[in-house]
């Protein structure tokens, strides 16, 4: 379908008037399942239904939003961009009666956060703990990931905001940042292991040793690469990669694996007694904590007050210290 300028207006003021939400939803569920027999189950409707609505939507715009494929129903250029812009209304409104609500009430409401490694630990937690006593009935939804998992959320408006190492400045189109704390990468190793006695270690000593490491499109794998180049030397190239802490933990109690944590979540399981911080300073780790959230979004009460919170917390966190001249070992 090419658009023909004379047989329909596609301007804001025509589509305001014909532009329905449930055409909206009709194309979200067309390009989620690919195919127009899934789509009509999921809106409960027969699929000429959705074949009539889906044209009525192409005639109104003057252009074809789906492609048939061996692949199943494809969303052309035009349909990606009224999919992603479909998606925005649709948050937008449900955020605005959760808001709505929110306000009559005064002690709920819902947010939903995505959260990195780094502020799970203890921010998020006790930022947590501080707001439900201020708003025992407010819902809270947490997604953890990392940033290239996370980001594309935030910017759809599934997610109100994002906690953990800020991103780097080419992933922040659209974005603002907020820096709460320093932070920086330290080696983990279990409580006992061999390497502990030693004062004079460097990565060198470590490349032999079975690596835990985040996935290499996140920022701290980068900047613990960086580390390795610095000293002229590779990256391991056999490490598990995983930002599963459960996993993460078995394989360095129970197998004896090296891993670089966030400062303030060693520190925090230092306490258990389980592991210990070899002396090797990642330099290119070193780096802000803090709160991604949209560009130009209007973030609900009660999420605001999570920020708030979350300052609060990071007020009282210590800036990590620089490695000593042995390893950091549970008291």
């Amino acid at each position: 379908m090419t658009y023909q300028r004379g047989a329909e207006d596609p301007s804001l003021e025509h589509l305001l008037k014909r532009l329905a939400f449930r055409h909206l939803r009709l194309v979200i569920k067309i390009a989620e399942e690919r195919n127009l027999v899934g789509a009509a189950k999921r809106l409960n409707m027969t699929q000429p239904a959705v074949t009539k609505a889906l044209r009525e939507i192409e005639s109104m715009l003057g252009v074809d939003l789906f492609e048939r494929t061996n692949r199943g129903v494809i969303p052309t250029i035009y349909g990606e961009a009224l999919v992603a812009h479909a998606r925005l209304v649709l948050t937008d409104l449900s955020r605005a009666a959760e808001e709505i609500s929110d306000l009559r009430d005064g002690t709920g409401g819902r947010i939903a956060v995505g959260t990195l490694l780094a502020a799970s630990a203890s921010l998020l937690p006790d930022a947590i703990v501080k707001l439900k006593k201020e708003r025992p009935k407010l819902a809270i939804s947490i997604k953890e990931g990392t940033n290239d998992l996370l980001l594309p959320g935030l910017r759809q408006g599934e997610l109100d905001l994002v906690l953990g190492r800020l991103p780097q400045i080419w992933d922040c189109e659209g974005l603002e940042q907020e820096t709460l704390f320093q932070d920086a990468g330290c080696i983990v190793v279990r409580a006992g292991h061999p390497l502990i006695g030693r004062n004079d270690l460097g990565l060198h000593d470590l490349l032999a040793l079975d690596w835990i490491l985040p996935r290499q499109q996140t920022t701290l794998r980068r900047q613990i690469d960086l580390a390795f180049f610095d000293e002229g030397l590779a990256p391991p190239s056999n490490a598990v990669e995983s930002v599963s802490l459960l996993t993460n933990r078995a394989l360095i109690f129970d197998a004896g694996y090296v891993s670089v944590w966030p400062w303030q979540v060693a520190q925090r399981e230092l306490q258990t007694g389980r592991i210990a911080i070899l002396p090797v300073r990642l330099r290119p780790t070193e780096g802000p904590v803090g709160i991604t959230t949209r560009l130009g979004a209007r973030l609900s009460p009660a999420a605001k007050m999570l920020v708030t919170m979350l300052r609060e917390v990071a007020a009282e966190i210590p800036a990590f210290p620089l490695p000593q001249d042995r390893a950091v070992i549970p008291a």
